[in-house]
C-alpha cells in the first residue's frame, strides 16, 4: 500500500492575500478630490500663463487680441524697459538685500529662541512663549503708527536697516512657534550623548541639534521668504524714500504711472520679474516642505 505523501501548498493557497475593497463612496471621494485639484490648478495656472504671454506683447495687442494667443512679435524689450526705465532692477536688488538679511537674522534668532524655550526649564519660560504666540494674533496695521515713531526715534525711518529689523520683528513669532514644536520632537538622548562627549550648550545646538532640524528650518525659511517678499503694507508705511523702495512699492508706483501711457507690456514684464524668484524658490525646496509636514505628522 502506497504511503500518503503530503501535498505541497503555496503561500497563496495557505494564506490568501487580503484585498482592499473600494466602495462606491471611496470612488466618489477620489473623483471629487481630483476634480477639485484640477479646477484649482487651472485657476492658478491661467493668470500665470496670461501674465507670461502678455509680457511679450505690445499694449495694443494685449487690449485687442486674445489673452492666451501667442504674441505676433516677441517683444523682449518689455523686460529691458521694466528693468531700467521703471526702476524694477533697483527695487529687485533692494528686495533681495532686505529679505535676505531679514531671513538670516530671523532664522538665527528664531532657532536659538525656540531651542531654549523647548529644551530648557527656567522661570518665565511659558510667559515668553505665550508672548511670542500673542505676536501671531497681532494685526500688522495696528502696529504701523507706534512702529513709525519708534523707527523715527532710532533714526531708522525710511532706511533699509530699519525695514530689515521690522521684518525680523514680524517674522520672529511665527518662526519661534514653528521651530518650538519641531525641537520638542527631537530625541533628548542625542543631546545627552553630546553632553557626555564633552559638547557644551553652544556646540550641542550648532553641531548636533540644528542639523537635525534642517527640514523644519527649510520649511519655515520658505514660509518667511514668501511672506516677506510679498510684503506691501509695512514698506509703504515706513519706507517712503524712493531709492529704498522694494518690489511691491515699485510695482504699485509703476501701475499708477502707466495709467495714461498704457505700457501694459512693461507692466506684465515687471509682474513676471516679481513672481519668478518666488516660483523658483518653491520649486527647488518644495520637497523639504513636504518632508517636514510628513515628518511632523508621523511624529
Amino acid at each position: 500500500m502506497d504511503e500518503a505523501r503530503p501535498t505541497a501548498t503555496t503561500v497563496d493557497e495557505a494564506q490568501p492575500l487580503r484585498t482592499t475593497r473600494t466602495t462606491g463612496g471611496d470612488k466618489a471621494v477620489a473623483v471629487a478630490s481630483h476634480v477639485v485639484l484640477v479646477v484649482w490648478t487651472i485657476i492658478i495656472l491661467i493668470p500665470l500663463l496670461w501674465s507670461l504671454l502678455s509680457s511679450f506683447k505690445s499694449s495694443s495687442e494685449i487690449i485687442s487680441g486674445s489673452p492666451f494667443a501667442l504674441p505676433e512679435t516677441w517683444l523682449f524689450g518689455n523686460y529691458a524697459r521694466a528693468w531700467t526705465e521703471a526702476g524694477i532692477g533697483r527695487y529687485f536688488l533692494n528686495t533681495v538685500l532686505v529679505v535676505g538679511s531679514a531671513l538670516v537674522l530671523v532664522m538665527l534668532l528664531g532657532a536659538m529662541c525656540a531651542y531654549v524655550l523647548a529644551r530648557y526649564s527656567f522661570p518665565g519660560r511659558r510667559l515668553i512663549y505665550y508672548l511670542m504666540l500673542a505676536g501671531l494674533t497681532f494685526p500688522v496695521f495696528l502696529a504701523i503708527v507706534p512702529l513709525f515713531f519708534v523707527l523715527r526715534g532710532m533714526a531708522l525711518l525710511n532706511t533699509l536697516p530699519g525695514l530689515v529689523l521690522t521684518y525680523v520683528a514680524f517674522a520672529l513669532p511665527f518662526t519661534v512657534f514653528f521651530l518650538y514644536a519641531f525641537f520638542r520632537t527631537l530625541p533628548e538622548e542625542i543631546a545627552e550623548a553630546a553632553a557626555i562627549d564633552g559638547c557644551g550648550d553652544w556646540r550641542t545646538f550648532f553641531s548636533v541639534m540644528l542639523p537635525m532640524a534642517k527640514p523644519g528650518l527649510a520649511s519655515v525659511t520658505i514660509f518667511n521668504f514668501l511672506g516677506l517678499w510679498n510684503q506691501y503694507l509695512i514698506p509703504v508705511a515706513i519706507n517712503t524714500r524712493q531709492e529704498n523702495w522694494v518690489l511691491s512699492q515699485g510695482m504699485g508706483a509703476y501701475a499708477g504711472q502707466i495709467g495714461y501711457e498704457i505700457d501694459f507690456g512693461g507692466l506684465f514684464a515687471a509682474v513676471v520679474i516679481t513672481i519668478t524668484p518666488v516660483l523658483i524658490v518653491y520649486v527647488i525646496f518644495q520637497r523639504q516642505v513636504q518632508n517636514s509636514v510628513t515628518g511632523g505628522a508621523l511624529k
